[in-house]
């Protein structure tokens, strides 16, 4: 049997399991009829029907819903239980005498990800990182991938997907952090919900993760993140809000680690006070996969479900602890009726109870074009010394070298990881297990660029001989070399500098050609020893499905060069807020501290400005194929609403995309203003300009960003004075200057709740 057909018929049974479950499941939630079960009339609003389904409920029928199953075997120790889809992320069974469907729950925030357990890996389109989208600049990008990979999702049968990571980069080694949205509220929120948007535009749940200030990997499981409530409110908390805002998640997903010594799920100040009662949340709370450790203690404090909790937690906290806890009072029977409205006006809202998950085919080849085109906009030229780059159509030879780019494009690992279509490019690799497998995607650069020189000898050379390398270099006239770094969820990095000597090879071959063009594969920020001896850097980061092609369309010239970093790279750690990464992978379950006063809400390219840093490279930085210019500069403050416009005109020679970023800051005069940091990220924008052509571009800052957290209010405060107002290429370069004046104005927690 060849390996299509093996695959073919892999995939044939496992949609003939995934809907023989489905099935089994619809044919007993039909209801007869929405006068006996009203709460199935769509025309009423989730909140009426939440309460009137939870009134016609058991007590048992409301335990059912608060309990989640993992969606894999892990044998011996745990079955996957009947019901759920292989190799899934988990599974909560379903009312069906009330019509209330079970949830299939996958991961994650780049595609539809199989477990490692499973036994058969069902193949599906990868978007690049999380990082890489951020750094496109470009919300709409990121609503249509993720209306894609929710596509996937409900076309595999599932109707909740684990997305919607948007912890802030405080710590550039955090394994996780190419699942993020970079380090600036704002942009992170902003970028997050977009594709939390369009994920639940396929009428499922998506949650938002991971509540709160989970910002490494090292001690995930106990480290107790230590932080002010300013500081937390004007950093983490407010990209979890403007994301929560903007896209209405049905679900938040809680932290594993702790904040100030409590558990993130078990955080009542975290759960209750900030998100439900402040913000005004009407989802429900589900915790991460193992981060339950009580059951009354935790409910009370707004947990609302425990996922896979008979795989991984302690006890069943919200199964039979619950129940227990019910009886004896420890927990109320309205606590438990506001879980239960919580998670069905959720499926109610989402559209997940009227449109039915059902499994059907993919378009794997036109959801690759979602994929390459995300991928291809973020990703960042950081240096172009001399016009290298677009590559000269009349190179002869060139040399490409490193990071198997002849057969493939890295990717992260962890839950997020995607099978990919077209299976692994690179065999053999190490991990093999969680939290691996190491996965390649098969889009070959090497491929995709011979294809772009027909008439030139394409050479690859694995790069792991740094001698060999250079003199292949040597031999050719340009010279490419890719180089990457896994990272991985339950892992990080702890250098910043790349494996396995690619630095030496980078070295190598850069004395050897001056035109050496360096690509970059990585989940962030690394340093480069190496910067000043080559031609170009390409940021490429995870780049995805067709990783592959996107990077040669940018090495080409094929499209513009126009991400933007969403990430400060800096020089090396000890620029950092903690140059040694806390903690010890040798011993997991001991308790420890990560101390984030010390920074506060002085996140990345804040704490750079702060502390007089010079970063290798800037947040907001990126350069482009085309040049451009700002002028007409206006701000002007209406009705406590700061408006900012200006004109943006290509003036170089092709076509292009840039990012003219708004920043704003309290001048001497704003004495009132006690700010973190010299300057915020205001508003941004993303235009496409043909040469010579020119646009006008508004953006209304957000009131909070021009405020401080008053602990004492509960809300925000915007303090009288002047404010300078800046637009730029990047944080570290604003060619434009303004000053507005701003009234004193008490602004409420959200407004939401206002």
């Amino acid at each position: 049997m060849n390996r299509q057909t093996f695959q073919g018929l892999a995939l044939a049974l496992m949609i003939g399991a995934s809907a023989t479950a489905l099935n089994a499941q619809a044919q007993v939630a039909t209801p007869a009829s929405t006068a006996a079960q009203p709460w199935l009339n769509s025309k009423l609003d989730p909140d009426a029907r939440a309460d009137l389904v939870v009134k016609a409920m058991t007590q048992d029928e409301k335990l059912t819903l608060v309990f989640g199953y993992f969606g894999a075997d892990m044998k011996p120790k745990y079955t996957r239980i009947e019901g759920s889809l292989p190799g899934s992320a988990g599974y909560v069974k379903g009312i069906p005498r009330l019509g209330i469907p079970a949830q299939w729950e996958t991961d994650a925030g780049v595609g539809v990800a199989t477990q490692g357990s499973a036994k058969e890996f069902r193949e599906r389109t990868a978007l690049p990182s999380g990082m890489a989208t951020t750094a496109t600049w470009n919300p709409d990008l990121a609503f249509k991938g993720g209306a894609m990979i929710g596509s996937e999702a409900r076309n595999s049968g599932f109707n909740v997907m684990l997305a919607g990571g948007v912890n802030l980069v405080r710590e550039p080694r955090n394994g996780r952090n190419f699942e993020y949205g970079g380090e600036d509220p704002l942009l992170a929120g902003t970028m997050v919900a977009a594709q939390i948007k369009g994920i639940q535009s396929n009428n499922i749940v998506s949650t938002i993760k991971h509540y709160a200030l989970n910002n490494q990997e090292t001690g995930r499981f106990v480290l107790s993140a230590t932080i002010d409530e300013t500081s937390a409110r004007m950093s983490d908390l407010l990209a979890f809000q403007f994301a929560i805002e903007q896209s209405d998640p049905q679900s938040v997903m809680c932290a594993y680690n702790r904040v100030n010594s409590v558990y993130a799920c078990e955080s009542d100040w975290l759960l209750n006070t900030v998100l439900k009662k402040d913000w005004g949340y009407k989802g429900y709370v589900m915790s991460d996969w193992g981060a339950v450790h009580s059951g009354a203690k935790a409910v009370n404090a707004g947990l609302d479900q425990q996922s896979a909790g008979d795989a991984f937690d302690k006890q069943n906290f919200l199964g039979s602890v619950l129940k227990a806890d019910l009886a004896s009072g420890a927990v109320s029977g309205a606590r438990l009726d506001d879980m239960a409205r919580r998670i069905t006006r959720a499926l109610f809202a989402s559209g997940a109870v009227d449109h039915p998950v059902k499994v059907a085919p993919i378009d794997l080849t036109a959801n690759g074009k979602v994929s390459q085109a995300d991928a291809e906009e973020g990703m960042v030229l950081l240096k172009n010394e001399d016009g290298l780059l677009p590559l000269a159509k009349t190179a002869k030879t060139i040399a490409v070298i490193g990071a198997h780019a002849d057969v493939g494009v890295l990717s992260g690992g962890g839950s997020s990881q995607v099978y990919p279509a077209g299976g692994r490019a690179v065999q053999g690799l190490l991990p093999a297990t969680w939290p691996g497998p190491v996965i390649y995607y098969p889009s070959s650069p090497l491929k995709a660029l011979q294809a772009r020189f027909p008439n030139a000898k394409v050479t690859f050379a694995d790069g792991k001989d740094p001698a060999a390398a250079a003199k292949l270099a040597a031999a050719s006239d340009l010279a490419i070399v890719f180089a990457d770094q896994w990272t991985t969820e339950s892992e990080d990095v702890w250098t910043l500098n790349l494996p396995n000597s690619q630095d030496a090879t980078i070295a190598a071959v850069a004395k050897a050609n001056a035109k050496t063009v360096v690509v970059l594969e990585t989940g962030g920020p690394v340093v480069m020893p190496w910067l000043n001896e080559v031609g170009a850097v390409l940021q490429a980061w995870f780049p995805g499905t067709n990783g592959g092609e996107a990077i040669a369309r940018v090495l080409t010239g094929e499209v513009d060069a126009s991400g933007r970093l969403p990430v400060t790279f800096p020089k090396d750690v000890t620029q950092l807020p903690r140059p040694k990464l806390d903690g010890d992978p040798k011993t997991p379950d001991v308790l420890f501290d990560v101390d984030y006063r010390i920074e506060g809400a002085a996140v990345g390219y804040k704490w750079f400005d702060l502390k007089k840093h010079e970063p290798l490279f800037p947040f907001g930085y990126g350069l482009s194929y085309t040049r451009f210019a700002y002028s007409n500069l206006k701000a002007s403050n209406a009705d406590g609403v700061l408006t900012v416009s200006f004109d943006v005109k290509n003036v170089g020679a092709r076509t292009g995309k840039d990012v003219p970023q708004v920043y704003v800051a309290p001048k001497a005069g704003a004495n009132g203003a006690s700010w973190e940091a010299p300057q915020r990220l205001g508003g941004f924008s993303k235009v496409e300009l043909a040469p010579g052509a020119s646009t006008s571009v508004t953006v209304t800052v957000d009131p909070r960003l021009l405020s401080t957290w008053d602990g004492k209010a509960n809300g925000w405060s915007i303090a009288a004075g002047d404010y300078a107002v800046s637009v730029g290429a990047s944080s570290r370069a604003q060619s434009l200057t303004s000053t507005v004046s701003l009234k004193a104005q008490a602004l409420p927690v959200s407004p939401l709740t206002k």
